[in-house]
């Protein structure tokens, strides 16, 4: 499990396609600090599984279904992610409950700078749409954000400095592919109500 509390921008600096699946190569001096071999790690808000570490790269395998929903299937080499290790049981959950299992892809539609933050619009597939909230939670490439707007094909969010500072959401721009991941909760919720 994850908050959506960003803990570095890290770097991807290898990618090897495998077919129906890839290798990463994922450059990170905090996340590598105390990672080793099966330990999870968020890259751009998907929980992958670190297989090696080498000084401060760790490397993890993405399968095909993980490729297919997605923004890691079309990723390079120099691209810059957002890197989170799995939450301890005894630390403070400053997010919301993120579980790095995305469930679709949006793109960045329009981006409005204000004096000291952006108000941001991302498209909303229409099969997410019954989950996203006003006030609600949502991860937006593994970042833990409160929606501001939603209607039928797209949601807003406020990026404060520190979001735009320390995150990939303050270099991306219109047309950037980005993954979402709705709120776990408003999941269970459907499925209690709708099998009763």
């Amino acid at each position: 499990m994850f908050t959506g509390i960003v803990e570095e921008l890290g770097e991807i600096v290898a990618v090897e396609h495998q077919g129906d699946a890839a290798r990463l190569s994922v450059r990170g001096k905090v996340v590598t600090s105390d990672a080793k071999h099966g330990d999870s790690i968020a890259v751009n808000g998907v929980c992958l599984t670190v297989v090696d570490v080498e000084d401060d790269v760790f490397t993890v395998d993405v399968m095909r279904e993980t490729l297919r929903r997605s923004s890691l299937r079309s990723v390079e080499s120099g691209a810059r992610v957002n890197l989170e290790r799995a939450v301890r049981a005894d630390q403070r959950l400053g997010g919301h409950i993120v579980q790095g299992h995305v469930d679709g892809t949006g793109v960045l539609l329009s981006r409005e700078p204000g004096e000291r933050w952006d108000d941001v619009r991302f498209s909303l597939p229409e099969e997410l749409n019954r989950y996203v909230a006003e006030k609600g939670s949502i991860a937006v490439d593994g970042i833990s954000l409160t929606v501001t707007t939603v209607d039928e094909e797209s949601f807003g969010v406020s990026l404060i400095p520190t979001t735009l500072e320390l995150t990939t959401l303050g270099d991306r721009a219109e047309g950037d592919l980005v993954n979402l991941e709705v709120d776990v909760i408003a999941k269970y919720v459907e499925k209690l109500v709708v099998t009763k």
